[in-house]
């Protein structure tokens, strides 16, 4: 018998944000591409331009992983390769137009089926409650904890 899971509140946690993930990419538009593309495009959506290693910084990926990512999303229109003006070295990566309706309309949609399930499950009191732990997680979830504060991985 296995035991029951932890009440602890880093677990409880954890395991909802978990469950909001898998149920939010669920609720996919049948056409959509497939996640990894469209995190990709989602990291460029909100931080705009960037170069391929600070892309793969950002999504905690080898550089390497990236290349045929990008490839494809380049084939398909969805971005495109500038060079640095700062340094003709490097190129920077960035959403093409068509790139940008392709995740505004994912992300609508997405927004579209959560906002239905805070309005239908939720009272007023509840959604606020809500607005205001989005914050707390963004907050968890930014890169930004200094090294020398970090928890080991051991």
């Amino acid at each position: 018998m296995f035991p029951p899971p932890s009440t602890d509140p880093a677990s409880t946690l954890r395991r909802a944000v978990n469950r909001l993930g898998r149920r939010m990419r669920a609720e996919r538009l049948p056409d959509a591409l497939p996640s990894g593309r469209l995190g990709l495009l989602a990291q460029l959506y909100r931080e705009g331009p960037t170069t391929p290693g600070a892309l793969a910084t950002a999504l905690h990926v080898q550089p390497q992983s990236l290349t045929r990512t990008l490839a494809a999303l380049q084939e398909d229109g969805l971005v495109t390769r500038v060079r640095d003006a700062a340094d003709g070295r490097q190129y920077r990566i960035e959403l093409t137009q068509s790139g940008f309706a392709a995740m505004a309309r994912d992300v609508e949609h997405r927004d579209a089926w959560l906002r239905a399930r805070m309005e239908a499950e939720l009272n007023e009191t509840e959604r606020e409650l809500l607005r205001l732990a989005a914050g707390l997680l963004d907050r968890l979830a930014a890169d930004e904890w200094p090294a020398d504060e970090r928890p080991s991985r051991g």
